[in-house]
């Protein structure tokens, strides 16, 4: 019979390691932008988005209505610091609003 070592990890360490060792940390980081769009922007502004996608650093998020897409287009960058500072670290550095 083997012998077991009797580290211990936690499962957000096996999990951060699982995501690194396989190439996987991209498809995170989209879903966890989004998670965090529809956190952040309120029911309001999440029943007018149709996507959002991440693309290199640039977040597009397409929206049913041109006259919220106007009024967003005003805070893009407090948009951007506040979606980063959610996400811990410089993810996003442009926002297209479409």
């Amino acid at each position: 019979m083997a012998k077991r070592e009797n580290e211990s990890y936690s499962i957000q360490d096996l999990m951060k390691s699982f995501i690194k060792e396989n190439n996987l940390s991209k498809g995170m980081q989209k879903l966890k932008v989004e998670e965090a769009w529809n956190a952040l922007m309120g029911k309001g502004v999440v029943n007018y988005t149709t996507s959002v996608r991440l693309q290199n650093k640039t977040l597009v998020v397409q929206l049913s209505s041109s006259v919220l897409r106007e009024e967003l287009s005003y805070g893009k960058e407090k948009i951007i610091k506040m979606l980063n500072e959610e996400l811990g670290e410089q993810v996003i550095s442009k926002l297209m609003l479409v």
